[in-house]
């Protein structure tokens, strides 16, 4: 039997992850897009980008920076606008790794999370060459080009960018043969679920890490047609034995069970355990601390350059579990394992300035994913079993696929 198992995340949850917002700008103004102050204003420069990397690498054994690995990821806006700035902050990093003996040279990657359009640009091209070994790229293409133009479109202009980002896939995929893509689903575009990730699908990526977004955005109804794409998708994935060369990550069968003794406690969301650093310096747990990706509240700076990491303005984060932020329905709920959280919209849509406060927007749309769930395990299971294949072979499976996703 052969189920289609996602890829490792490397280093995942064991890595520590710090983060460059190197621009604010993008050329997209996608309607989803929790980053509600992007502009063209504030870039990083090679200067700030070096004075944090210089303290981090200078605090080798301190508890925030001890993990054995590191992720240094880019984000924006859209991070390949400033490439020459990233081939400089790259480079650095290396040879400053190098030069110190540190012992994240023997294990480090770097991360980017691109909108594509300009993936074939010369200048990009030499730059994942140069670091291809230690280079991890995600293009973001939502699906089918109604779908992705639905929502990720030009800024000052109603123009999509499906044919600007398409037209690279080849080149991507030629590189990066078991990419995965990251598609958001908002109340717009549920409708278009199912046969955007058989598109995907079709176009050669073959894992879809899909989600809905957290904001409070979900009208009447929409958990309903939200279950009934992914029935009509889970019916898709099994008619036509796409689980066997495909992934979604909607469907995993761990999910949608009480919550496990080993983990019932613990948080959900890295934010603490993460660090970013924007254009002036400043020291955030996450990206979604910045201003620019907050609607109501102020902006939670943790330290800066200048001064470091000031461990009282963090501790808060290290404190946080399941318990201090959840409601005890959400604790009791029969169905909590898999239902996930952010922790800057915590902080965004809390009624006071806290991060103990968890939102519950995305509950009913939970729900509804393990209702479809349920049913393409199901029916998943009936199939393997018409077809002679027993139920403990399925298990270890299905077993062994899951283990290796977490």
């Amino acid at each position: 039997m052969n189920i289609k198992q996602s890829s490792n995340v490397w280093k995942d949850g064991i890595a520590k992850e710090i983060t460059f917002i190197v621009t604010k700008d993008c050329q997209l103004a996608c309607k989803y897009c929790y980053l509600v102050g992007k502009n063209s204003d504030e870039r990083m420069s090679l200067e700030v980008a070096k004075k944090a990397i210089d303290y981090i690498l200078a605090n080798e054994y301190d508890e925030c920076f001890a993990t054995e690995s590191v992720v240094w990821d880019f984000i924006g806006g859209e991070p390949f606008l400033e490439i020459d700035l990233m081939d400089e902050i790259c480079d650095y990093i290396k040879s400053e790794m190098f030069r110190l003996n540190h012992h994240w040279f023997n294990s480090y990657r770097f991360n980017i999370t691109t909108n594509g359009i300009n993936y074939n640009n010369e200048k990009i091209q030499k730059y994942v060459e140069k670091n291809r070994q230690h280079l991890n790229i995600t293009i973001t293409i939502d699906g089918t080009k109604f779908k992705h133009d639905l929502n990720r479109i030009y800024k000052n202009t109603s123009k999509g960018s499906y044919d600007d980002v398409v037209r690279n896939i080849p080149l991507y995929l030629e590189q990066y043969p078991d990419a995965a893509t990251k598609v958001t689903i908002s109340s717009l575009d549920i409708p278009y679920i199912k046969e955007s990730v058989l598109h995907l699908f079709k176009l050669g990526i073959h894992e879809v890490n899909i989600n809905c977004v957290f904001e409070n955005v979900w009208k009447e109804g929409d958990d309903i047609l939200f279950e009934e794409q992914l029935i009509l998708l889970a019916d898709a994935m099994i008619n036509e034995n796409l689980y066997v060369n495909n992934v979604c990550s909607f469907f995993n069968e761990e999910i949608g069970k009480p919550l496990p003794l080993s983990v019932s406690n613990q948080n959900w969301c890295g934010a603490g355990m993460m660090l970013s650093i924007d254009a002036a310096g400043n020291f955030y747990p996450c990206t979604r601390f910045a201003q620019y990706s907050l609607r109501e509240k102020k902006a939670w700076i943790i330290g800066n350059i200048d001064k470091g990491i000031d461990k009282n303005k963090l501790r808060p984060f290290l404190s946080l579990d399941r318990k201090t932020q959840s409601r005890q329905e959400c604790l009791d709920c029969e169905i909590a394992w898999g239902c996930a959280w952010c922790q800057g919209e915590n902080y965004d849509a809390a009624d006071t300035p806290t991060i103990y406060q968890r939102s519950i927007a995305i509950c009913k749309m939970h729900k509804a994913r393990v209702r479809a769930n349920n049913y393409y395990w199901k029916k998943l299971y009936r199939k393997l079993e018409f077809e002679g294949i027993d139920k403990e072979s399925a298990n270890k499976c299905v077993k062994k696929t899951i283990e290796e996703k977490c």
